[in-house]
């Protein structure tokens, strides 16, 4: 379980933008479902878009039959379709447009929310909105999940980041495409949005509180004899805190059950373990002393994982990280894995 402006605050630390007051309301506002919180989000972002920088525009490439040279001929196209017999030319052209892939995301994310289960003024808001995107296509909400999410953004379009990171929540977590091919709303958020998110929280929250300790979500090499890593697969932590000699690696896990039942018994994760002990053991043989963490978002199930566990001399934990409550207990637990993992060896101030 998590409260709905829990994830209002685990945005603001992934996108630092909605800190600032133009999105003050969300921390006082009452949201009914996370639907609302993102739809409200998406207004306000894209209203500030529109009013001091506009829309994106970007070069589509078009291609038009013309009566006049327009940007490079199609020759073998123009003799192919005859077009030459009515004095025309088939020619391929940079059209400087609004219709680009990044609208496209945004006009299918306001087409999708409004008919989610959000409150009427805010779809009446999404409804006007629309209006500005006239001349932008919508996407082919059947093959929604085929969306090239691997975007660049630079000084000129970083103000879309943030609304382009609303729309992969919205669009992986309010639809499904069944096996016939049509689609359906799903209640919202779903596993792998959420774990996403989850996992950049922690992360940019150590990086704003705790930059000393140097968060990153660092790649670990290979302990190996003969340096021979062909086919191996790449180590890559979610986050990684530095500090002198002394190295935390943390695995975020947001799953909806946070052990494994095998045989009418409960364990930690197999796959999880594996991984974790494999990273702090490698890290390890760089002469740290390096810990590990598997830190679960905490379910209402009945058994959660809260061990502490000694192995081949390094040490590791597993933890839940309770998002049901207030955003300062949250804030408590975070600083407390600060403070007992290096506070209390004398090597941070906390």
């Amino acid at each position: 379980m998590i409260k709905i402006q829990n994830i209002y605050y685990m945005l603001a630390y992934a996108f630092q933008i909605l800190k600032s007051d133009a999105y003050s309301f969300c921390e006082t506002e009452e949201f009914e479902n996370a639907a609302d919180l993102l739809a409200a989000i998406l207004e306000n972002g894209i209203f500030i878009q529109i009013k001091k920088r506009g829309l994106k525009r970007d070069y589509i490439e078009s291609r038009e039959v013309s009566n006049y040279i327009k940007g490079k001929i199609d020759v073998s196209e123009s003799i192919k379709k005859q077009t030459i017999i009515n004095h025309q030319l088939i020619c391929n052209f940079d059209n400087f447009s609004l219709d680009c892939y990044a609208n496209r995301i945004l006009k299918t994310t306001i087409q999708l929310l409004i008919k989610s289960d959000i409150k009427s003024h805010r779809k009446k808001s999404l409804r006007n909105l629309l209006l500005y995107f006239k001349d932008v296509r919508s996407l082919d909400i059947k093959i929604v999940k085929r969306i090239n999410w691997n975007m660049k953004f630079n000084k000129n379009n970083q103000s879309y980041q943030m609304l382009i990171s609303i729309c992969y929540l919205v669009l992986n977590g309010l639809i499904q495409t069944t096996t016939e091919g049509s689609t359906k709303l799903l209640n919202f958020l779903d596993e792998q949005s959420m774990s996403r998110l989850y996992e950049k929280f922690i992360l940019e929250y150590y990086k704003k509180h705790y930059p000393e300790l140097k968060p990153s979500a660092s790649y670990i090499n290979w302990a190996l004899d003969d340096g021979m890593d062909n086919l191996l697969p790449i180590m890559k932590t979610d986050i990684t805190l530095t500090y002198g000699n002394n190295v935390l690696i943390i695995d975020a896990k947001y799953y909806s059950h946070t052990t494994q039942v095998r045989f009418d018994k409960n364990t930690i994760h197999s796959h999880n373990l594996y991984q974790i002990f494999t990273y702090v053991k490698n890290k390890a043989c760089r002469g740290k002393n390096v810990s590990g963490m598997l830190l679960y978002a905490r379910t209402d199930e009945l058994i959660q994982p809260e061990s502490s566990y000694v192995m081949s001399g390094n040490r590791i934990d597993v933890r839940t990280l309770d998002l049901d409550c207030d955003f300062d207990v949250i804030r408590r637990q975070l600083d407390g894995i600060i403070e007992e993992f290096f506070n209390n060896r004398g090597d941070l101030s906390v």
